[in-house]
């Protein structure tokens, strides 16, 4: 028998030694733009950006290719010809994104796949690219908080400039320790607004050599009066209003079409034009809910005649006619913490009078009365505002001009003059000096977990849910569907939808939760379990362990739900299930009842009902630990069975989350002697106790067969320990443990099928039993989706120490 094993790696050492690069000692004057250099850049910088970009629609796409287009102008390329040149984009896309780029992208991520970032890292240090321009904003990267993008930086061999289009004075720990990760793996970072400097500083500690701040970039557009073009939007004779950009309800945009009906009683001419498509990820969420809102308070006002909304994305040209043709710009925004707009910039350089809310860049760029500040959701404050400045001429060309003054500095030919000079200064600091890594060699290694393939799992579904068993590959549907591997796929598919937001698996993750909320039987207060392929169910109560089950899964969904709705179906259900475990007596499903309440708790943790039970059922197990356990057999009862590893990760949830600690210490350690009973003597592999007589109290332990569901407990369990304890030794058990799948085992063969991403049923003492059913699919899913789900949350507890370190 050939033998066959491949090992996988997500953790390691911290402080390997390894060395990086050092990034340069810029030093710049922080209260001025980076000096613009006068005359021709003598040598272009070959640059790759990463970003969105045309014609995907979004602000940071815009900011992208007009910066491009500006490096170009600059270096004397020909912007409309398409060649690649000195230029290349790295393009971020949503999972079902097909955009039809031009030449100069040269390379597609796929947002929420981690391995796509690595091989992007990889595709430009083999590229002629001097540096590297990333521009960030936490929504357009996968990942926790956009985590994703440290792991290209972790591997670039380039020197990078980041553009931060948000820096959040308030940040989640999350998003605090991503822009961190970032700033720290920048050469520099540009900010566009003054108040960014001082939030980087206080709040993500970047030294002051590091930060720069140049404006956002806008069109050069002379100072025309607002009469040019009105008569192409049947505005002739009219005060036009315009506002422009995605549309969400984070613009505000109800309370200036308030603020429209009090500024039409002193001026009936007025028109306010709304320019711009929905955001296309409130469109998904939301459909047009916003814009119908928005239109319908136009007619209960009675402003049909004032206010137009123009549902498109237009040209640069097209945008600068309405802008030329505007008479007041509004910016009636939500978010205080906004630090930099495109469409404020674009008014301003276009000499625009203007009223917006005070978010900080509003209130940086409008400062010296270059624009007037109201009250957020204050309609009342921006009508007068608007009404006077339409009745002060005087008044609106004085403001117009300082607008359009302070605008010239943002144009992009002087904006592209100091980014090249950027550019040119990271690339000359960049070879200087090297400091420590800041991850650990494992986390970042290449391909070091498989991506997950959800291929076998869409043949095991059919529009009742997953089926059980399978010959070979083929569903087998003699014994139609279960409660238990439904559940198990539940948990799989909400797991998926965190680490790639991929659309096509909300489907499924609906037929899985569906058959759970049919399976229920309300009059018995208990879940049913074995359904026939022709949909009868074949008990009225089903296993205790596929109530817990349930319940475990459920929990799992509403502690990380896709949406509301989502969110909605699995609390009711979770609510009505959750009293019944107490009448059980089975081990483990008070153990998935407690892991369900766990994570359950962790999104309503205020649930003193939910709290109480999850206390109980725990201390059920704690007690039998007392009653049955000594130092030769560290267990609850007499024989160790199957899903053995949900037991002691049961005590540590509770224990951790009720501050148990007898609890707490008992899981710990009847984890750790489960780990040495599955230990095999000649390999130090993982070999489990098999099912065909399990393993007996002061009898022999049975070898064969091994089943996928007991290497995935235990892998779940080892991360719950490593969380709980920040000790390294559990990530290490949780690789041997999952390595089992890939031929760490005692048939020295993989069960993992690379090419459909199913899993093979066991291992008989023959080999691996060729059988791909339901519950080893899903087994192995939830092993391989948590191994990557552990290594971003490595970096980020790594990168916590680091910081500590550094304080």
């Amino acid at each position: 028998m050939q033998e066959k094993v491949i090992l996988f790696r997500v953790a390691g050492i911290l402080n390997s030694g390894l060395p990086v690069f050092r990034y340069p000692d810029i030093r710049l004057p922080k209260k001025e733009v980076f000096p613009v250099y006068p005359g021709k850049i003598l040598r272009p910088v070959k640059l790759s950006f990463i970003s969105t970009y045309p014609p995907r629609q979004c602000g940071i796409a815009t900011f992208c290719g007009d910066l491009l287009n500006s490096m170009k102008e600059l270096y004397g390329e020909d912007v409309g010809s398409g060649e690649q040149n000195n230029f290349e984009v790295v393009a971020l896309n949503s999972i079902n994104d097909n955009f039809n780029y031009g030449r100069a992208v040269t390379f597609h991520i796929r947002d929420q796949h981690r391995a796509d970032y690595q091989r992007a890292a990889d595709f430009i240090n083999h590229s002629p690219v001097d540096a590297v321009s990333i521009q960030h904003e936490y929504g357009i990267f996968g990942g926790e908080d956009g985590n994703y993008i440290t792991y290209l930086l972790s591997g670039l061999k380039k020197p990078t400039i980041t553009t931060l289009h948000t820096v959040l004075e308030d940040p989640s720990p999350g998003q605090r320790q991503t822009l961190m990760r970032v700033c720290e793996q920048s050469v520099s970072v540009v900010v566009m607004a003054q108040a960014a400097l001082d939030i980087l500083r206080r709040v993500y500690r970047v030294p002051d050599d590091k930060i720069l701040l140049i404006p956002h970039g806008a069109p050069d557009v002379p100072f025309l009066d607002s009469s040019y073009y009105k008569d192409q939007f049947q505005a002739e004779g009219r005060k036009l209003l315009f506002t422009f950009g995605l549309l969400s309800p984070s613009k505000g945009l109800e309370y200036a079409v308030e603020a429209m009906e009090k500024v039409v009683e002193v001026h009936p001419d007025a028109l306010y034009i709304i320019l711009g498509a929905t955001h296309p990820e409130v469109k998904r969420r939301y459909g047009e809910e916003y814009r119908l809102r928005l239109q319908k308070m136009v007619r209960d006002m009675g402003l049909e005649d004032n206010v137009a909304f123009y549902n498109q994305y237009v040209s640069l040209e097209r945008l600068v006619q309405f802008l030329v043709a505007t008479d007041v710009y509004i910016t009636p925004y939500l978010n205080r913490e906004q630090i930099t707009s495109g469409t404020l910039a674009y008014a301003l350089a276009c000499g625009k009078a203007i009223v917006s809310t005070p978010y900080i860049y509003a209130e940086e760029l409008l400062d010296d009365e270059r624009g007037i500040l109201v009250p957020f959701k204050d309609s009342g404050a921006m009508a007068d505002e608007i009404i006077d400045l339409l009745s002060n001429e005087g008044r609106r060309n004085r403001m117009r001009k300082k607008a359009y003054q302070q605008g010239r500095q943002m144009i992009w030919k002087e904006v592209a003059r100091s980014y090249a000079a950027a550019f040119e200064q990271a690339r000359f600091s960049y070879s200087k000096m090297f400091v420590p890594s800041l991850q650990s060699a494992d986390v970042t290694e290449r391909a070091v977990l498989p991506e997950p393939n959800l291929r076998h799992l869409r043949y095991m579904t059919d529009d009742t849910g997953l089926f059980q068993h399978a010959i070979h590959s083929v569903p087998d549907r003699t014994h139609g569907y279960c409660t238990d591997d439904n559940a198990r796929a539940l948990i799989v598919a909400v797991m998926n939808w965190r680490l790639f937001k991929d659309e096509p698996v909300i489907g499924m993750l609906k037929k899985y939760i569906s058959f759970l909320h049919h399976a229920y039987n309300e009059n018995r207060k208990r879940m049913r379990n074995f359904m026939s392929f022709d949909r009868r169910w074949l008990e009225e109560s089903g296993s205790q362990d596929s109530h817990g089950r349930t319940l475990w899964a459920l929990g799992y969904t509403i502690a990380h739900p896709p949406g509301d709705d989502i969110l909605g179906m699995a609390t009711r259900l979770f609510k009505d299930l959750i009293n019944t475990p107490l009448r059980f007596t089975s081990t483990r499903a008070w153990a998935f009842a407690v892991i369900g309440a766990n994570y359950y708790l962790r999104r309503f943790g205020g649930d003193a009902r939910v709290r109480q039970i999850m206390k109980e059922l725990a201390e059920n197990i704690y007690h039998l630990y007392q009653k049955n356990a000594d130092d030769d057999w560290n267990w609850c009862e007499d024989i160790l069975a199957y899903d053995n590893a949900r037991i002691p990760q049961a005590l540590l949830v509770a224990g951790g989350m009720l501050a148990e600690e007898k609890m707490f210490e008992t899981g710990l350690q009847s984890l750790q002697w489960l780990i040495k009973v599955n230990t095999s003597e000649e390999g130090g592999h993982l070999s489990l106790i098999g099912n065909d007589g399990w393993y007996k109290r002061g009898k022999t332990k049975a070898r064969f067969d091994q089943q996928p569901v007991d290497a995935a407990a235990l892998t779940d369990a080892c991360y719950q320990a490593y969380v709980l304890t920040g000790d390294d030794n559990w990530l290490r058990h949780m690789e041997w443990a999952f390595n089992w799948f890939f031929g760490s085992n005692d048939v020295r063969q993989p069960l993992y099928d690379f090419s459909t991403g199913a899993c093979y049923d066991g291992l008989h003492p023959g080999g691996i039993n060729r059988n791909q059913g339901g519950e080893s699919v899903v087994s192995l899913l939830l092993a391989l989706q948590r191994m990557h789900l552990v290594a971003h949350q490595v970096l980020s507890l790594q990168q916590q120490q680091i910081n500590l370190n550094k304080n």
